[in-house]
């Protein structure tokens, strides 16, 4: 039975290496999977998706005002999919999540959404909204905060570790200008005078002949 699954997290859970993930748990039993990425998202190229430890897959793209399930109807005309994977859910629009429902319905096509749940501000995404309320399972993604609990919120900060309290909801950016962190210390930067630091470790990749890059 197809069901809409929304994957949800703050920043850095390894939501796309989960999706990437699962796209290739289908591809290894022999079923096709389409992976959609929303066109705003390019900060690592158009027309692909890649997580933070370096894994990559090509994408179909859409447009704030793209009717996904047509898009996902006319495909399957030429293709045969078993499941629909959407990276950063959270920028979908009302009538999107609802078009991703109809996939599941209509088309009976399981469809995994990942996404994060809260904006920099502490509201949720339009996208995330209606996930949490229309999907049939919903699975939080953990991450850990720099105090050592749970990470469920996510803050914007200027280059000197001051939370950014206003300004466009959607601002593309990674590590140097989003950070996860708990309730407590997102209360204690978002609405005191703390500030915090902002860390990036360098993680050891391996090339395709076993030899350790440089990434920094």
């Amino acid at each position: 039975m197809a069901k809409l699954y929304f994957y949800y997290s703050a920043m850095n859970a390894g939501k796309t290496t989960h999706l990437l993930q699962s796209s290739y748990n289908y591809r290894e039993r022999g079923m096709n999977t389409i992976i959609l990425s929303p066109a705003i998202d390019n900060r690592y190229g158009v027309g692909k998706v890649t997580s933070r430890i370096g894994l990559e897959s090509p994408s179909v793209i859409f447009s704030a005002k793209e009717n996904i399930y047509l898009l996902t109807k006319n495909y399957i005309k030429e293709h045969k999919i078993h499941c629909v994977l959407v990276d950063e859910a959270q920028f979908l629009s009302k009538e999107q999540v609802y078009q991703l429902t109809e996939i599941v319905d209509q088309l009976h096509i399981p469809v995994l959404a990942y996404g994060l749940r809260t904006d920099f501000q502490g509201e949720l995404f339009t996208g995330s909204q209606y996930l949490l309320a229309w999907a049939d399972n919903l699975k939080e993604l953990k991450t850990i905060c720099h105090s050592g609990k749970k990470a469920t919120m996510v803050v914007r900060v200027d280059e000197n570790g001051r939370a950014v309290k206003s300004g466009a909801q959607v601002e593309i950016g990674g590590n140097e200008k989003y950070i996860s962190v708990s309730r407590a210390e997102y209360k204690r930067i978002f609405y005191g005078e703390g500030r915090i630091e902002s860390v990036q470790l360098s993680l050891p990749i391996f090339d395709e002949n076993h030899e350790l890059e440089n990434k920094t």
